[in-house]
């Protein structure tokens, strides 16, 4: 292959990688706006602890459950209509929810939106497994950290930006013109999908074996392979021991520093930013060449600042330490993704990838159940400190059991 046909064959997968990622941001984008508008609407509409958690887990167990299903489906079948349909599907959900908005009665309005929140949950459960196993279809193996690294900070940034927007809208028009904001960007997001030419695997479109057979081998193998079982076990603790320094700070800083939504603000703000550059660092610097070595580094590094979170009494250094902390949680995610990317078959990637997006949504509302009783009767702070030296532990094991030459 000659410097032309390689600069060719550069740019044209750097222009199906760049498509992607605005895609998949644009329609992200949108449903935060709108998962984030929900939360607030039954917040205002009920300010009850229950139908809070009623909503939470109508918008994580359906996804969690629905992860091994999409898993299967994105093995089988093409991942691009896959991702398509389950756009597709959400904002016909959400226009339909629109349309009742719009024209309809919405005295029981309230599980209304729980029943579309698990909807849409159903459709993040298919799309997600997809959209994980399509990368490494478009990005070179030698570039996946850095493509995951860089999506990782746009998916903050939109996080970032989402609550901002969901309130600027709210402020000036009717819920409604929200949701369908979120239709036009799934529209959007579908149309530039669209243009990205992904190559069919051989056992895409047909499979010898039963649909349950496969979610059966697809588990099968993941237990078996170390290097998979793994890489998903470390993962969902991480997941799990995260909980009390990321889900449980807004009870520490009221508990510890006052109740102020300046506080609070600062946090919020502080956590993604902290994302978004360590995403970015991943984008440009690319890693350790042994894959384990950077995971190592990001779970040492967020288990460590999550135990200095813990002896802090000062909010600016609370404020520096979460920032620090978050700092390494793309680290951890990207490099998790990465190697699974790199060293599971391509026709196995949507079943893995399903298995881990079950343990996200599965270990973080377990992380909550279990450490979220807990910070009633333990201080919050010991919770964190406890975590944070299990995470640097957790890092030190993956480190002498590396599966790496």
């Amino acid at each position: 292959m000659d410097t032309g046909e390689v600069q060719g064959h550069s740019s044209l997968w750097r222009r199906k990688a760049v498509l992607f990622i605005i895609s998949q941001g644009i329609t992200l984008f949108g449903s935060s706006i709108v998962q984030m508008a929900i939360i607030w609407q039954v917040a205002l509409e009920t300010s009850s602890g229950f139908w809070l958690t009623v909503l939470t887990l109508s918008s994580t167990i359906p996804q969690m459950i629905l992860s091994f299903f999409g898993g299967v489906w994105a093995d089988r079948y093409s991942r691009k209509r896959l991702i398509i349909l389950a756009d597709a599907g959400i904002a016909v959900v959400t226009l339909v929810l629109a349309l009742i908005f719009m024209f309809g009665k919405t005295a029981n309005i309230l599980p209304l939106l729980v029943l579309v929140s698990a909807l849409r949950s159903v459709g993040s459960g298919i799309q997600t497994p997809a959209v994980s196993a399509v990368i490494p279809q478009i990005v070179p193996e030698e570039q996946l950290i850095r493509y995951n690294g860089i999506n990782s900070s746009m998916m903050a940034i939109v996080q970032f930006a989402s609550p901002a927007v969901a309130g600027a809208i709210l402020s000036i028009g009717s819920f409604h013109w929200l949701l369908l904001l979120d239709v036009a960007t799934a529209l959007i997001g579908i149309i530039l999908l669209s243009f990205v030419t992904i190559t069919k695997l051989k056992k895409a479109e047909q499979s010898e074996q039963t649909f349950f057979a496969d979610m059966k081998a697809g588990i099968s193998y993941a237990a078996k392979e170390l290097v998979v079982k793994r890489l998903l076990l470390t993962y969902g603790a991480f997941i799990f021991l995260s909980v009390p320094s990321s889900f449980l700070t807004v009870l520490m800083i009221e508990r510890t520093f006052g109740n102020s939504y300046t506080y609070l603000t600062v946090n919020e703000m502080v956590g993604f930013a902290g994302m978004v550059l360590g995403g970015i660092l991943l984008g440009t610097w690319g890693g350790f060449k042994q894959r384990t070595k950077t995971l190592v580094f990001g779970l040492v590094c967020f288990g460590t600042f999550s135990l200095v979170l813990g002896f802090t009494y000062t909010f600016w250094l609370f404020a520096v330490m979460m920032f620090l902390m978050s700092f390494f949680i793309p680290v951890v995610q990207t490099a998790t993704t990465t190697m699974l990317q790199e060293h599971v078959p391509a026709e196995k990637q949507g079943r893995i990838f399903g298995l881990l997006g079950a343990m996200y949504s599965g270990f973080m509302p377990l992380g909550t159940a279990i450490f979220g009783p807990l910070a009633d009767v333990i201080k919050i702070q010991w919770l964190v400190i406890g975590c944070g030296i299990s995470l640097v532990i957790l890092g030190l094991l993956r480190l002498f059991h590396s599966e790496e030459s």
